[in-house]
């Protein structure tokens, strides 16, 4: 199990992505204006600067669903190779078998 200061941490920052994504998307399509004067640009690129750094997405963490644990990771179950595993042994994930050769 993770540390719960992590987990919330990340919790935290996918509540400030969703707050900010939309301030955050107009600024960052000003920037790529071609229109736009570079004052312009330059005042949405110093505003966009401004804002929380955890308001940005790319410092999300793809967190296991039930244990908190922050590697291997699968994208489409949300969970991680561990929990995913024993899931799947325990026959709780519909469709999914184990292989063997």
């Amino acid at each position: 199990m993770a540390k719960k200061s992590a987990i919330k941490r990340n919790e935290n920052r996918k509540r400030m992505v969703i707050r900010y994504a939309e301030r955050r998307a107009k600024l960052k399509a000003l920037t790529r204006d071609a229109s736009a004067s570079p004052e312009e640009k330059f005042e949405a690129q110093l505003k966009l600067a401004a804002l929380p750094r955890n308001s940005s997405s790319v410092r999300l963490h793809n967190r296991c669903y039930l244990t908190g644990r922050s590697h291997g990771v699968y994208r489409k179950f949300n969970l991680s190779r561990i929990a995913l595993r024993e899931l799947a042994s325990k026959g709780q994930i519909p469709g999914m078998v184990k292989s063997s050769w």
